[in-house]
């Protein structure tokens, strides 16, 4: 299925979708991968007007306990075309004594561990699944470091499609075995995420693959934005003062970021926003580096390594979107190191009986230099995400 391919699907409040850079208009109901004027990242938009006619602060209390509560702002039209696992309404969880030990009084963990294949990638996985059966896509394919394999297994299993994977040889074998195992055929590259990528765009067009890459699709952002109506639905729509959140490919980040300006628009939250903290490893951290040096985009990071793969992105598409938020927001970039990353392994499982991953053990000794650095109150209301499981690390953690 090619780039702009027609098919005879009406979008329910899907408007169009809409270039992230040069907000060129592309049509809804037709498949996409990147804007075709400026091969950037394309927003799914809707009628929010429309959707407000049935979704509604107080509708919610009575909905499915999963991302798909929130189904006037998907991209879905026909319900038979979601794929679900269970995915989203995750715990948002009171860190007290984690936090008595860091000195913050309102710390939390919104803990994506619990979702399906253990990690935060289910929801945009179970999004852009959907929408590709929904488009007529049978056959999809994706670079990985690790958990958005995983899950892009499992959905693609689950809607019948035939899944290609490629992942860097040194990806975590968990996540190996998991791809494997769900019936998708993986292919070790040696190299990064990015390499990985190359491989895909290079046979994508010969194999009849559709490329579900990081932001190089419209709707796995929009599963992924589900993560800021919970943060609000959880804080009784009020936001959090701050979000710390690992950042590789950043789609998260950007997500609860588009999120927040649905929300408003349709008059749950105010204009007010939390300040987003991109955590990346020292080992390949652009959006730091393009962050200090007042860049929009982030150049290639060279010789990227973390023991924390999911970090491990040493260029992302949406680099300028990553940085937007976070200047728009007052908030900041930081890297830490692995050695510090692996210790608040340890550090949150001792306190919070978490065995988080190491992606999302980066958010503490983040924000211990929030703290240093006089970036936050102790008072204030933080969210740290943990975006996958412990478990599936055990070589980086043995």
């Amino acid at each position: 299925m090619g780039e702009g391919s027609k098919l005879a699907v009406t979008m329910n409040n899907v408007t169009h979708l809409e270039c992230t850079a040069c907000a060129t208009r592309h049509e809804a109901g037709t498949l996409h991968n990147v804007c075709t004027a400026c091969a950037k990242p394309l927003y799914t938009r809707y009628d929010l007007d429309r959707a407000a006619r049935t979704l509604t602060r107080e509708s919610l209390r009575s909905r499915r306990a999963d991302m798909w509560r929130y189904r006037e702002v998907m991209p879905v039209d026909h319900d038979d075309n979601i794929i679900s696992l269970g995915e989203g309404w995750t715990p948002l969880l009171k860190a007290d004594r984690l936090g008595k030990l860091m000195g913050f009084s309102n710390l939390h963990i919104k803990d994506e561990s619990l979702n399906p294949t253990q990690s935060f990638k289910a929801r945009g996985m179970s999004a852009a699944v959907s929408m590709a059966k929904e488009l007529g896509v049978t056959k999809v394919a994706a670079p990985s470091a690790g958990n958005a394999g995983g899950a892009l297994a499992a959905y693609a299993a689950r809607a019948g499609m035939e899944a290609h994977i490629f992942v860097p040889r040194d990806t975590p074998r968990a996540n190996v075995v998991e791809c494997e195992r769900l019936g998708a055929h993986v292919t070790l590259v040696d190299g990064l995420i990015t390499d990985c990528g190359a491989e895909v765009a290079r046979r994508k067009d010969v194999e009849g693959w559709f490329d579900v890459s990081t932001l190089k699709e419209p709707y796995r952002v929009e599963g992924k934005k589900t993560l800021g109506y919970e943060l609000a639905e959880a804080g009784d729509w009020a936001l959090p003062d701050v979000i710390v959140y690992p950042t590789g490919g950043g789609t998260g980040l950007v997500g609860m970021w588009k999120a927040f300006d649905e929300m408003e628009e349709l008059g749950w939250i105010t204009s007010s926003r939390p300040r987003m903290i991109t955590v990346q490893a020292s080992g390949c951290a652009p959006i730091v580096r393009a962050f200090d040096e007042g860049k929009q985009f982030a150049e290639m990071f060279d010789n990227a390594h973390t023991v924390a793969s999911g970090l491990r992105v040493p260029k992302a598409i949406g680099d300028f979107l990553i940085l937007g938020a976070i200047r728009q927001s007052g908030g900041v970039a930081i890297a830490v190191s692995d050695d510090e990353l692996i210790a608040a392994v340890d550090e949150i499982g001792a306190c919070e009986g978490l065995f988080v991953a190491p992606e999302g053990a980066a958010c503490v000794p983040a924000l211990r230099s929030l703290s240093d650095r006089k970036l936050v109150d102790k008072d204030e209301r933080i969210v740290l995400f943990n975006t996958g499981a412990g478990i599936k690390y055990l070589e980086a953690l043995d």
